[in-house]
């Protein structure tokens, strides 16, 4: 394979190599890589062991600069310095060797379908890609053709930190104009990952399609599908993991005019502390063609320490979706009958389960409100309000309020029914109430997908404005209204409007972007 066209000049070329030749490779020629006793292959990231989201960089460019969302997400360089950045990729990696490249798709839908090439130098990240990409057949293979976007992954070799818009040895470059991604300064897979993401957070809304952060089900029997957004520890994870429906993909989706599709050909799930009795269908996906990145393993038995986090506590598994037994491949669905936003509140002010009106469902998408845990986190001494628009803001490229106006058009056109699950506290917030137990919230999740709530009886919360539901079969109806659960009243109203505040004050910096409407939405302080 010849990539002359890209300044590279590397004889030693190894395309689209198989799981089993990426092990031999990896095994030989990575310091430190193992083969675990599930098969998986046991990888390293090095110094950085999670995204460096400050260090990503996106070209400003006249012919997209008024689509961007420019600020502390899209941080701009101008062309010359990602020229600068890009040539010292393309050195760096015409020092190796051999390179890697994997050719697939983002886009399970063909009518939407981007064609990717990664060029990088390690058999770890080649096969981390041929996982989390879709993976062509052999005729799509010799059919490929030019891609659509080209990702240069140089990340054994540093920036540098002298040249202009730099603040460390690491950078991460968009180019919307080239498609085109450079990666210096970190060997973090998940960056490959997000760029693709990035990238259709970009393309697919100029298409009328709107991307998302989420996991999705489908019926088994009516093929209608359920979205599921919610920020890390909300519960996203394991309430798409519902063996009565069939998993389209549990982390990033598109939603078309031909119903949802699956961005990704594969998983990536967090490890740490992982057990077979907690997460079955992870577990045992954990085998050989998955990759297990910065985990500790026993080097006698090669058995794996899910619950050492001596090197960090993102530990990761990235696996072929369809090592998930009830997945439907290909990882396309209907239309969402249902839109769910998962929030984790630990102030236990906000209903477990209320219905939103299309103005609402904008509104808390945009805002993507959970919250840390006390405890937690060095430093986090009480709960914290924690807003992350569209439930994933390091990924967006327009403003927020372009992917909430294509969700709220999906919504209205396919009437689907939006609803806000909260799975955090009730009776108090954290150290005095309860957390809402696992089993009543799958009986919420269960009675939305059934159609048991769509004529459920209803109350407005008189801050928030929310249709809280009242009534849920399978969930004791004391539950459901927080006020009533709460041994203060009083107590209750002044959490309730703290919470409140933390709403609007963080919803004034999109409120320029966004109808009145939905300014009007939001909670009353």
């Amino acid at each position: 394979m010849n990539l002359a066209c890209y300044g590279i000049t590397v004889e030693d070329i190894r395309r689209n190599l198989s799981p089993a030749t990426l092990y031999q490779e990896a095994i030989k020629n990575e310091k430190g890589t193992a083969i675990a006793d599930s098969g998986a292959l046991i990888a390293y990231s090095g110094n950085k062991t999670g995204r460096s989201p400050k260090d990503k960089r996106v070209v400003r460019h006249s012919e997209s600069e008024d689509d961007v969302w420019w600020g502390l997400v899209n941080i701009e360089i101008d062309e010359p310095t990602f020229r600068v950045n890009r040539e010292r990729a393309i050195d760096y990696l015409n020092t190796r060797d051999r390179l890697y490249v994997v050719d697939a798709f983002a886009g399970w839908d063909s009518d939407y379908r981007a064609k990717v090439r990664v060029v990088c130098t390690r058999p770890y990240h080649a096969l981390f890609m041929h996982t989390m990409l879709i993976r062509p057949s052999r005729e799509e293979l010799a059919a490929f053709g030019e891609p659509d976007a080209v990702i240069f992954n140089a990340g054994q070799f540093p920036a540098n930190r002298h040249t202009a818009g730099m603040t460390s040895k690491t950078s991460v470059d968009v180019h919307l104009e080239a498609r085109e991604m450079v990666i210096l300064g970190t060997e973090y897979a998940g960056e490959m990952k997000k760029g693709v993401f990035t990238l259709m957070n970009y393309f697919m809304p100029k298409q009328d399609v709107l991307s998302m952060h989420c996991s999705a089900t489908s019926d088994k029997e009516n093929g209608r599908s359920s979205v599921l957004f919610g920020l890390s520890g909300t519960g996203k994870t394991t309430l798409s993991a519902d063996p009565k429906r069939h998993l389209i993909g549990d982390d990033e989706h598109c939603w078309s005019d031909n119903g949802i599709f699956n961005i990704e050909g594969g998983c990536y799930a967090k490890a740490i502390d992982l057990t077979p009795e907690a997460e079955p269908d992870i577990f045992q996906a954990l085998r050989f063609g998955a990759v297990l990145e910065n985990v500790v393993y026993d080097e006698q038995d090669h058995s794996v320490d899910f619950s050492n986090d001596s090197l960090t506590q993102n530990t990761r598994g990235a696996y072929p979706i369809e090592f998930i037994h009830n997945a439907k491949i290909p990882c396309v669905a209907d239309h969402p009958a249902d839109v769910i936003f998962l929030t984790c509140d630990a102030f236990g002010v906000l209903p477990p389960i209320s219905r939103l009106s299309p103005e609402q469902a904008m509104y808390h998408f945009i805002s993507g409100y959970t919250a840390k845990i006390a405890g937690t986190e060095v430093g986090v001494d009480e709960p914290e309000a924690t807003f992350s628009p569209c439930f994933g803001g390091p990924f967006l490229v327009w403003h927020p309020g372009k992917y909430a106006e294509l969700l709220a058009a999906r919504i209205r056109e396919h009437d689907a029914k939006v609803w806000l699950v909260n799975t955090g506290w009730s009776g108090g917030g954290y150290g005095i109430g309860d957390r809402m137990k696992l089993s009543y919230t799958r009986a919420m999740i269960d009675a939305v997908h059934s159609g048991d709530l769509n004529d459920a009886p209803t109350m407005t919360d008189a801050i928030f404005g929310l249709s809280v539901i009242t009534e849920c079969p399978g969930v004791p109806a004391g539950l459901l209204v927080p006020r009533n659960t709460w041994a203060d009243p009083t107590e209750f109203e002044k959490a309730a409007k703290s919470l409140a505040q933390r709403f609007v004050e963080n919803f004034r910096k999109y409120a320029r972007g966004v109808d009145e409407a939905v300014v009007a939405a939001g909670p009353t302080v």
